[in-house]
């Protein structure tokens, strides 16, 4: 049984299994968007997966009327008062499905889970990303300069962040 999350007028976040994995691999190994993430391995996945989802969870977006997959979403250190997006892939791009989806996982992690806090970094040169990010109400708070070396080349790090409160206040306009 899929443990679904929560769902909007298009699409459903749920909680990833084991017949997803190939979809996350494939997500994440994609060119276009390979170049915006860290990918971890099957085994990290799997072990995502199978773990109570306390701490970490892959979770899956889906079109509500198909039940076909259109994106992932990982999670991590979500240990009380605050909770990580890492991955933000979204496989069919240029529906709008991007913006909802993190409409909906901010929903559920600040009405339904309770969270304080919600942080995402990006790389600074994602610039679409960036754009919806702030667009949703994320506020930058940080710049790690060089912090992750890919093919030889030390890339920099947004961090943005937003709380229960500024995401209240949103929800009131």
């Amino acid at each position: 049984m899929n443990e679904i999350l929560i769902e909007g007028k298009r699409l459903r976040l749920r909680r990833a299994n084991m017949t997803d994995l190939n979809y996350i691999m494939t997500l994440q190994y994609a060119p276009e968007n390979l170049k915006f993430i860290v990918p971890f391995d099957k085994a990290y996945h799997s072990e995502i997966i199978n773990s109570d989802g306390s701490e970490k969870l892959d979770v899956i977006i889906e079109e509500l009327d198909t039940g076909q997959a259109v994106g992932y979403f990982m999670l991590r250190t979500m240990d009380k008062p605050c909770i990580e997006f890492t991955h933000v892939i979204i496989g069919r791009k240029r529906l709008g499905y991007g913006r909802e989806a993190l409409k909906l996982l901010l929903k559920w992690s600040f009405e339904i889970k309770d969270f304080h806090r919600v942080w995402i970094d990006c790389k600074d040169y994602n610039k679409i990303a960036l754009r919806l990010y702030e667009s949703l109400g994320f506020v930058r708070e940080g710049f790690l300069r060089e912090i992750l070396l890919t093919d030889g080349v030390y890339e920099n790090l947004i961090v943005l962040g937003m709380l229960d409160n500024e995401y209240f206040l949103l929800q009131e306009r």
